[in-house]
């Protein structure tokens, strides 16, 4: 029977035959059959995680702390040089210009993220702005954040970084970036469940040397890395106490 991997439903529409690449390779280099299976939400993932479907997941930080803490996961790499970020963004006509200028009854599109979500209120909070004053509109993806900001359905967005760098010149040039976070040291993790903890060492070492060879290089450069980097225990553990601070 075939493991299963996923992938966070954050990524770039445009990466998803990259991630089918980098299956096949990894079924070939393990020598296991591997299964990629990819959610269009965040919901739909993890009621797969939760009824046990996944072996293997590249995880955002909220949901790789409940797969350590609660599935028995383990962190195994982090793309190097590539912590999570996330910003806000408003429509370039609009006329908000700064976090400032943002009232009471502001239209917020969000996705189902909620290290992405919990770090945009954070940021609110120089305009006096919370979850009691502003208007919630949850979305399935960050392009129909996106959308309902150009639209002007709302005033302002949640993305990550990376997701505001994937979409298109043409709609970037349409929106303005009021402020981006900088947090630093929460990152996505790539993460194996226990019915791989024997082999953890073997996939570790694999990944973390995939750029060692052209072949290896050329599928991170198509997924945005330049390479895995070894993760620690205890780094992880510092990331999750931070998400769950975050949280609260």
């Amino acid at each position: 029977m075939p493991l299963n991997l996923t992938v966070s439903p954050s990524f770039p529409n445009e990466r998803i035959s990259d991630w089918y690449i980098f299956n096949t390779w990894l079924q070939r280099a393990l020598g296991l059959p591997i299964h990629l299976e990819l959610y269009d939400s965040f919901g739909a993932q993890r009621a797969a995680i939760a009824e046990g479907k996944v072996d293997m997941i590249y995880a955002n930080p909220f949901d790789a702390s409940l797969l350590v803490r609660e599935k028995g996961f383990r962190a195994v790499v982090k793309p190097e040089g590539q912590p999570d970020e996330m910003l806000i963004i408003a429509a370039a006509e609009g006329p908000a210009s700064a976090i400032t200028a943002l009232r009471p009854g502001t239209r917020l599109a969000c996705s189902d993220d909620p290290c992405v979500n919990t770090a945009g209120r954070i940021l609110l909070e120089p305009a006096n702005l919370d979850a009691s004053n502003t208007i919630e509109h949850r979305r399935e993806t960050y392009i129909q954040v996106a959308r309902e900001v150009l639209r002007g359905e709302a005033d302002i967005g949640f993305l990550p970084v990376e997701a505001f760098n994937a979409l298109s010149s043409i709609v970037r040039r349409d929106l303005q970036v009021l402020v981006t976070s900088q947090l630093h040291v929460i990152h996505h993790v790539f993460l194996i469940g226990p019915a791989l903890h024997a082999r953890a060492d073997e996939i570790t070492a694999l990944l973390a040397s995939m750029h060692e060879t052209e072949k290896g290089r050329g599928i991170l450069e198509a997924l945005g890395a330049r390479r895995w980097q070894a993760v620690q225990r205890e780094d992880v553990e510092f990331m999750i106490d931070i998400i769950s601070t975050l949280t609260q």
